[in-house]
């Protein structure tokens, strides 16, 4: 597959390196002679220097022949210009664009994006993803991260083991004979921020990050067996009230109505705005790290606080001072990588990543297959993937344990219909099953393959 990425900073360069291990043809443009040159000299990619919006550019880039635009600049107008241009005169079948300004997103302008007016296929708002993944984290307090699957009745579950896990130090294939009813399945370790796609011998040790396929129904059950059994969060500190705050908080008040949330803002403009736009939500003009204005929250009753400003080193300070102060839990947005190793060691309980988050959501468009939806995990170590099983897939109607997955392959669950089924050595895959997997990073193009429509089926 030929794609252009448009933009090399970090989702621009993230998505080139997740295509380019793929063996995809990927081109990235970017003004920057600097990021060129750090992407070319890192990446197994064309690299060109160039303004992404300009035909010339764009038939340099390989337009003409490419399957695929990826405009992720900084500029909402050059990534919305570069996918009309790859349209119009390049005909480019498929064309993401990330669009940060809500204006352009309001539903009363909806029509904006049809293929009569500025034909982009997908666009992708990083402010609207992280407020729902932040929303998805609230609803399973414990985990450090939570990935709703198959219409919801699966989700994959990032917890950490604690020194009071009851599962410590037991061989996973064990962990049935256990618990026979629940449904569940652990797909990845990540220990000493080093990932391990496990097998039945594995253990879990104090400290670990785990993630885990389970079933919706059995989530409850499946929590307190790691050792977390926290309570849903009602009353909820956002600080910052950007495009993430404000996006976070009409999601609580549209979804969420038994949650009461509070928004600390320290621009008093923006603090009006806010309060303007909301309706359940009080809205305090303040600095999150001023003690009597998280007094003023009423942080010690807060049992979750949301830090989600535009400074890393803020959010972070700020998280530690609300759980100083008595609220019970911290979800901290981070944007620089090498913070992430370090935030769970000093107290905070979730991370949220915006540009893992984007990576994400690019990649489930990108993907070929019956591939339903995709999501990178921990700094892009391994893909959990769903699919559908076709009539002509060589996985069904064969028993798992005769089927060669690839290494660093594992099956988590197969959904039909209603029903859940974690996978056995002799567990069967029908057409139209949907099979949640976990694929590591360099494996995902043989996933692909297995979900495909094979030729001879025409």
């Amino acid at each position: 597959m030929k794609v252009i990425v448009c933009g090399a900073g970090q989702v621009g360069s993230n998505i080139a390196r997740y295509l380019a291990t793929e063996n995809n043809d990927v081109t990235v443009i970017d003004q920057s002679p600097e990021l060129i040159q750090k992407i070319s000299d890192t990446l197994d990619v064309q690299a060109m220097v160039g303004f992404a919006s300009h035909p010339n550019v764009l038939e340099q880039a390989g337009a003409a022949e490419a399957d695929m635009i990826i405009a992720v600049t900084l500029a909402d107008e050059v990534n919305m210009v570069a996918c009309q241009v790859a349209h119009s005169l390049f005909n480019v079948p498929t064309k993401i664009a990330r669009v940060r300004n809500q204006s352009y997103l309001a539903p009363i302008w909806s029509d904006l994006f049809s293929r009569e007016h500025m034909p982009i296929d997908v666009i992708i708002s990083p402010e609207i993803e992280v407020a729902r993944a932040v929303a998805r984290r609230l609803q399973v307090p414990g985990a450090f991260d939570m990935i709703p699957l198959a219409d919801g009745k699966v989700r994959v579950i990032g917890v950490i083991c604690a020194d009071n896990c009851p599962i410590l130090h037991t061989p996973l294939r064990q962990l049935t004979g256990l618990f026979p009813d629940l449904n569940l399945e652990v797909v990845a370790i990540v220990r000493n921020d080093k990932p391990i796609i496990p097998g039945g011998d594995d253990q879990m040790l104090p400290g670990d990050e785990v993630y885990f396929v389970a079933d919706t129904r059995h989530l409850t059950r499946a929590m307190a067996a790691f050792g977390h059994e926290e309570t849903e969060a009602r009353r909820i500190i956002i600080l910052g009230g950007g495009n993430i705050g404000l996006c976070l908080a009409e999601e609580l008040e549209a979804k969420h109505p038994q949650v009461s949330a509070r928004i600390i803002e320290v621009d008093r403009a923006r603090a009006q705005y806010i309060a303007q736009r909301l309706n359940r939500t009080m809205v305090l003009h303040g600095d999150g790290l001023d003690p009597e204005i998280l007094e003023e929250a009423n942080v010690r009753a807060a049992e979750t606080v949301v830090a989600v400003t535009n400074d890393d080193e803020g959010n972070i300070l700020a998280s530690l001072l609300a759980k100083r102060y008595g609220c019970q839990r911290a979800i901290t947005l981070i944007n620089k990588t090498t913070y992430s190793p370090l935030v769970t060691t000093l107290g905070i309980d979730a991370v949220v990543s915006p540009k893992a988050i984007t990576v994400s959501t690019i990649l489930q468009h990108v993907r070929r297959g019956r591939i339903r939806s995709v999501h990178s995990l921990r700094e892009g170590f391994a893909e959990v993937i769903e699919a559908e099983a076709l009539e002509t897939s060589s996985l069904i109607n064969t028993p798992l344990r005769e089927i060669k997955l690839p290494t660093g392959v594992i099956v988590g669950a197969i959904v039909r219909g209603e029903e859940v089924i974690i996978p056995r050595p002799s567990t069967v895959i029908k057409p139209h099953d949907r099979v949640i997997i976990l694929a590591a990073v360099g494996q995902v193009k043989k996933v692909e393959k297995m979900f495909a429509v094979r030729l001879e089926f025409f």
